[in-house]
């Protein structure tokens, strides 16, 4: 089978969450096309632009994203009983339609998979406009409903779990439609099978106690304070890598301050994220849907920072829900909880509730279900359907 994978680079999550039903289907002994700049059918100055526009409010004004996030939800509740469609569908509905309905009629895909909401959006113009689809099936990559899922008509909605699935069905989403399946990632993220040997092969030191912090792919909130608080609280036998993302100046001022220092490493965007969430002993994160879902898969003990976004509040209440993750009221408590989990036997504690939550790779299961139901769509009476 030939599927299509559509994501953008509003954020890293929705894109590892395309690349992981890429990785699975290749993995089942499917053709996977993953285009992760799909605003770029449109044209590369267009993908630039709204990234970088996403990218600079999310680091330089996360309050305004907060902001915009809720009036986005509010224009969402109040467009859809009056059946009008939103300012983002008619964005998605001109240009990229004709380019993306080009690429579906000339590649003959068997079903297309979507991380995100532009491309899901695109798509429902097309079905609108009679033009003949494949299976289509949208994947949520946070544990809520974001402001207007509910105006696509996509065949299937893949959601982190039952509570998303009732979330999304109060927005107006056919429950039929609706499969709790779980947020699907790389599948480079998973227990690692001799952690000894991803730590050897990473240079970290025999009896040291590694310090992950992420603060997402941008680079958001305040990493400098916590920074600064966090060492303080250190021991000898701990060392901190902060992670910057593609905050490039954040980066420059981190190493500016803590380039000698021993017990500091300072990167920017992480290239094998997952080796060293399997390596290190502590992760303090924001609540990203896909870097909760990895860290999970993953079984690294993890803190949540603050959220910068109303859906990062709903995987923090998640994970929280799920004890996979713990958090703290200010910089002073999340340190000192994050500290406690490197105690063996809290550390394994939370490495259960982590595994009871998600005990595999979402990915498998959504390539299963896709290859379903396009058998289904093929004959409806065989034993796949």
């Amino acid at each position: 089978m030939k599927f299509l994978i559509l994501s953008c680079g509003t954020g890293g999550g929705h894109n590892d969450a395309g690349r992981g039903a890429a990785e699975a289907l290749r993995a089942a002994g499917h053709e996977a096309v993953f285009l992760n700049e799909y605003l770029g059918l449109a044209g590369k100055r267009v993908d630039q632009l709204i990234c970088s526009l996403y990218m600079n409010t999310v680091t330089r004004r996360p309050g305004l994203f907060r902001a915009v996030y809720g009036l986005g939800r509010g224009v969402s509740s109040a467009l859809r009983p009056l059946g009008l469609k939103s300012p983002v569908y008619r964005l998605n509905a001109g240009r990229l339609a004709r380019a993306l309905g080009a690429l579906i009629e000339r590649e003959r895909f068997d079903a297309v998979i979507m991380s995100h909401l532009y491309p899901a959006e695109t798509l429902t113009a097309l079905k609108r406009r009679g033009f003949p689809l494949p299976p289509t099936i949208a994947v949520a990559t946070d544990h809520t409903a974001i402001p207007f899922w509910e105006e696509t008509e996509c065949d299937w909605y893949i959601v982190p779990d039952t509570d998303t699935l009732l979330d999304f069905e109060r927005r107006g989403v056919p429950r039929e439609k609706l499969v709790p399946l779980g947020i699907p990632a790389p599948l480079a993220f998973a227990p690692p099978e001799d952690r000894a040997a991803v730590r050897a092969a990473l240079g970290f030191a025999e009896g040291k106690k590694y310090i992950l912090l992420m603060s997402g792919s941008m680079g958001a909130g305040d990493i400098e304070g916590f920074i600064r608080a966090l060492r303080g609280e250190m021991d000898g036998d701990a060392h901190l890598i902060a992670v910057c993302g593609k905050n490039e100046p954040l980066w420059e001022r981190l190493r500016l301050i803590y380039g000698s220092d021993p017990q500091v490493t300072v990167t920017g965007y992480l290239q094998d994220t997952a080796r060293y969430m399997q390596a290190c002993d502590l992760l303090f994160t924001k609540p990203g849907g896909l870097t909760t879902t990895e860290s999970a898969l993953c079984r690294i003990p993890t803190v949540l920072l603050p959220a910068i976004s109303q859906c990062e509040d709903a995987n923090r209440k998640a994970f929280l829900k799920a004890r996979a993750a713990c958090q703290g009221a200010d910089d002073a408590e999340r340190i000192g909880r994050g500290l406690k989990l490197l105690l063996p036997e809290n550390a394994a504690r939370m490495r259960r509730a982590q595994q009871k939550m998600l005990p595999e790779n979402p990915a498998v299961k959504l390539a299963a279900f896709a290859e379903r139901m396009v058998i289904m769509r093929d004959d409806p009476g065989s034993p796949g359907a």
